[in-house]
């Protein structure tokens, strides 16, 4: 279902000079993606009650899924790795888990979170239009949205702007109200340092833009990720400038490679 968007304003996820053409979702609940690793109570943690605190997961040597074609793309110095698993090259479901890498070496996994990516699935060479969302690693450099910063004490630049608003619907008939409220830019086909509204695409206009991380509110996306209004929230909160945060995005097969 195509969507109507306010006026004079067209185009994927993000940039809002050249559209604000709702790409958010809401993805329905669905239990965590399980994982088939060690768990390990924390040492010397207990309850006010003195019971230990529950198990938490065992540091991993790189990120579960990611094959060694994937790893040899993330920066070296990238701390915090944003892994975006799709269920399938078609499938507009996913999952988020924020990982993060500790003094030594070792990376430690977040929560799963449900997610929504592009209509039509993922591709390795998206293209202005195609309802999908494109597979790669790309860095982090920008946040912002409709509402104040959750971080106000630090974190990714924040810029705050009533521009952020959207109404309209999704391709569900869903109300795209909201769905910027919290926005993390991804460096897909823009230039780093500058509001996710910026509207430069420095390798062309063909090759789509506008890419980001945001509030989900009941169906697919044009091309972005979606997770629910805590959860960017919380990533917003986490994600820091001085561990180059990056994304790693695509389905189980390319995150594979």
């Amino acid at each position: 279902m195509s969507r109507p968007a306010p006026p004079a304003l067209t185009g994927t996820c993000g940039l809002l000079v050249l559209l604000l053409a709702g790409c958010a979702a809401q993805a329905p609940s669905r239990p965590a993606t399980p994982t088939t690793q060690a768990a390990v109570a924390p040492a010397g943690l207990t309850t006010s009650s003195g019971r230990p605190v529950a198990s938490a997961p065992t540091a991993r040597a790189a990120p579960d899924g990611l094959g060694p074609g994937l790893l040899a793309r993330i920066p070296d110095r990238t701390r915090q790795l944003v892994v975006v698993t799709g269920e399938g090259p078609d499938s507009s479901q996913s999952s988020v888990v924020l990982w993060q890498r500790d003094a030594t070496g070792l990376w430690n996994p977040g929560q799963t979170w449900p997610a929504h990516n592009g209509r039509n699935g993922w591709t390795e060479q998206h293209r202005e239009g195609d309802l999908r969302s494109p597979e790669g690693v790309f860095t982090l450099s920008d946040a912002g949205g409709r509402l104040p910063d959750p971080r106000p004490d630090g974190g990714l630049p924040y810029h705050r702007s009533d521009a952020f608003s959207i109404g309209g619907t999704g391709f569900l008939g869903e109300p795209l109200a909201g769905s910027f409220d919290y926005v993390v830019a991804i460096d897909f086909n823009r230039k780093r340092g500058r509001s996710p509204l910026d509207p430069a695409r420095p390798e062309g206009t063909e090759r789509g833009g506008g890419i980001w991380l945001h509030v989900d509110h009941g169906g697919p996306t044009h091309a972005c990720i979606t997770v629910a209004t805590e959860h960017m929230a919380q990533l917003i909160r986490e994600l820091n400038p001085d561990a180059h945060p990056a994304v790693a995005m695509g389905t189980t097969a390319f995150l594979a490679k």
